[in-house]
């Protein structure tokens, strides 16, 4: 089983709950699995560019005008979302680790989304709709944000787009540890919400590690 394990978190693991979760995330699924592959992926240190016009341009021109060959400068405007584009499509699972900024996702992780949501790249265009080029069959958030949120929160953004953007391309099934609280400034039970989301990451991290 091949894991893409995509970080969206600058801070050193000491200071972020996300990459704790992750610590033990991983930890859970290698102890039941110790033949899963991990790919790991810090956008901090190889950070996505913007989407581009010319990047624009090269993905979706050839779906929408008949006969459209891309330029030289539209081509290497995708080279990123290519290379990407091939370690999602050997994964089984994706798991991102980030925190909640501002009540949606870090803006480089959602320019990372843009660069992989490219027709030709993680899927197709058909008539009736995308059709995946990937295999990956579940995809696992671990999130630690600031403030506290109930189901279906309007002010949580994040989850809403996450879910919103890989159920594009046909990724269904999505899992979630979810340590809320975190700004002890607000809230005295931080410490206890985060060991609740450490024993679900580690719960998810079984299932995962019993996939087929």
């Amino acid at each position: 089983m091949n894991i893409l394990h995509v970080c969206a978190n600058p801070k050193p693991t000491e200071e972020s709950v996300s990459k704790q979760l992750a610590v033990q995330f991983f930890s859970a699924l290698v102890a039941k699995n110790a033949e899963v592959e991990i790919q790991n992926l810090d956008l901090y240190q190889t950070p996505p560019p913007f989407l581009s016009y010319d990047a624009f341009r090269g993905a979706w021109n050839p779906v929408f005008v008949e006969g459209y060959r891309a330029t030289e400068k539209e081509v290497a405007a995708l080279n990123y979302a290519e290379k990407q584009g091939e370690l999602f499509n050997a994964a089984d699972v994706l798991v991102v680790t980030t925190p909640m900024w501002n009540f949606s996702l870090p803006a480089i992780l959602k320019a990372w989304l843009d660069q992989i949501l490219t027709p030709g790249v993680t899927f197709s265009l058909e008539r009736d709709g995308p059709r995946p080029l990937h295999h990956i069959r579940k995809a696992v958030l671990l999130v630690a944000p600031g403030g506290t949120y109930k189901e279906d929160d309007p002010r949580d953004a994040l989850t809403m787009q996450f879910r919103a953007a890989v159920g594009f391309i046909g990724i269904s099934e999505v899992d979630i540890a979810w340590a809320d609280g975190q700004n002890p400034l607000f809230f005295a039970d931080s410490a206890q919400r985060k060991q609740l989301a450490v024993e679900a990451a580690q719960e998810i991290a079984e299932e995962v590690a019993e996939m087929d």
